[in-house]
C-alpha cells in the first residue's frame, strides 16, 4: 500500500499491529488486547488526522494510487457494462473509457478517465489524460444517449487534456470545447462524480452536468497545483501555496456553488474501504437522479445551461 507523507505515523502503528498479529501470547502481555488498544489509536489518528488535511494533502489524496479509478467504480455500480470505442473520426483514446449499463436496474451511458493502476494500464489509459479523440467519443457518446433517452453519467479523474503537440495538431480545443457544448445541449437527466482529480478543461469537459458532485478528498481547478506554481512563481516547489490559493477542495467548491454535493468518504479516504466508497457513491448518484426523474428534457436542459450561466453572472466569491 502507497504511503503519504503525513500518513506515515499512521502507518507505523498499523505496523505494529500487523506484528502482533503474528506473535502468540506470551506471558501476561494479551496480544488481542493490546492490538485492541493500538487499533483504537490509529483509529483516534486517522480521524484528527483527515479532519484536518491542508488543500495540498486533499491533492495527494485525490491522486492516491489506490484510489477507486473509473473502472473500479463501473464494475462496483454498474451491470451489464458494455464498452464503447472510437470517435468515428480518428481512433479511439482509452484515456476516457464508456459505454452502456445497467445503474440500479435503470439504464444509463457512463463515461469517465482511466488513470490505470499499474506502469502498464498508466500507459495504455495515458494516466487518464485525454486526447481530441477522446472528448470526439465523449460527444458521440452523450449524443447516443440523447437519442435514445438514456441518463447520463461521468465520472471525472483526471489531472486535464493531453497537452502534447499531437493532440493540439488535431484540435485539442476545439474538441474539449464540443463536448462542453454537447454537455449543455442533451435533453436527458445528467450526474457527474469528481472521483479524484478534476483537472482543468480536460475535467470540465465532462462535467457539465445537472448535478455535479465530488467526493470528499477530491479536488477540482482549473489547472494542478504545480502547473499554477509554475507560472506565478517560476517553480513547482510552491505547489503547496497554489493549492490554497486554488480553493480546489470539495468543501471549498461545494460553498462557491461549484459542485452541488460532497459525498463523504470512509474513515482515512476511499483507498482505504473502496468497498464502502462505492456503497456511499453508489447512494449519492441514485438520490440524483431520482431529483431529475419526471422531469421534461427541455426543463432539464434549461436548468443545466442557467447553473452554469449564473455562476459567469455572479462571479465567486
Amino acid at each position: 500500500m502507497h504511503i503519504l507523507e503525513f500518513e506515515k505515523p499512521i502507518a507505523e502503528l498499523e505496523g505494529k499491529i500487523e506484528e502482533l498479529r503474528h506473535l502468540t501470547d506470551a506471558g501476561d502481555v494479551n496480544i488481542a488486547d493490546e492490538v485492541g488498544r493500538l487499533q483504537v489509536k490509529v483509529d483516534k489518528l486517522l480521524r484528527s488526522t483527515y479532519a484536518k488535511l491542508t488543500p495540498w494533502q486533499k491533492t495527494q489524496v485525490a491522486r492516491h494510487p489506490d484510489r477507486p479509478h473509473a473502472l473500479d467504480t463501473i464494475k462496483a455500480l454498474i451491470e451489464d457494462f458494455t464498452p464503447l470505442a472510437g470517435d468515428r473520426c480518428f481512433g479511439e483514446d482509452q484515456a476516457i473509457v464508456g459505454g452502456l449499463g445497467r445503474f440500479r436496474g435503470q439504464s444509463v451511458m457512463v463515461l469517465g478517465h482511466e488513470k490505470g493502476h499499474d506502469t502498464e494500464s498508466r500507459l495504455r489509459h495515458n494516466f487518464g489524460m485525454a486526447k481530441p479523440e477522446g472528448y470526439r467519443k465523449a460527444k458521440r457518446l452523450m449524443e447516443m444517449a440523447d437519442h435514445f433517452q438514456v441518463p447520463v453519467l461521468t465520472l471525472v479523474d483526471t489531472a486535464g487534456a493531453y497537452p502534447g503537440i499531437d493532440a493540439e495538431a488535431r484540435g485539442q480545443a476545439e474538441a474539449i470545447a464540443r463536448s462542453i457544448e454537447t454537455c449543455l445541449d442533451i435533453r436527458v437527466p445528467f450526474v457527474s462524480v469528481v472521483i479524484g482529480e478534476g483537472g482543468s478543461g480536460g475535467a470540465i469537459a465532462l462535467a457539465a452536468a445537472n448535478s455535479v458532485l465530488m467526493l470528499e478528498h477530491a479536488i477540482y481547478s482549473v489547472i494542478s497545483p504545480e502547473g499554477c506554481a509554475s507560472i506565478l512563481w517560476r517553480s513547482g516547489e510552491n505547489a503547496k501555496d497554489a493549492a490554497e490559493a486554488l480553493r480546489l477542495t470539495a468543501q471549498d467548491l461545494h460553498k462557491l456553488g461549484v459542485c452541488d454535493g460532497v459525498i463523504p468518504e470512509p474513515l482515512g479516504g476511499a483507498h482505504r474501504n473502496p468497498d464502502l466508497a462505492m456503497q456511499t457513491l453508489g447512494a449519492a448518484i441514485d438520490a440524483a437522479f431520482a431529483d431529475m426523474a419526471g422531469i421534461d428534457g427541455g426543463v432539464l436542459r434549461a436548468k443545466r445551461r442557467d447553473k452554469f450561466l449564473e455562476m459567469g453572472r455572479a462571479g465567486l466569491a
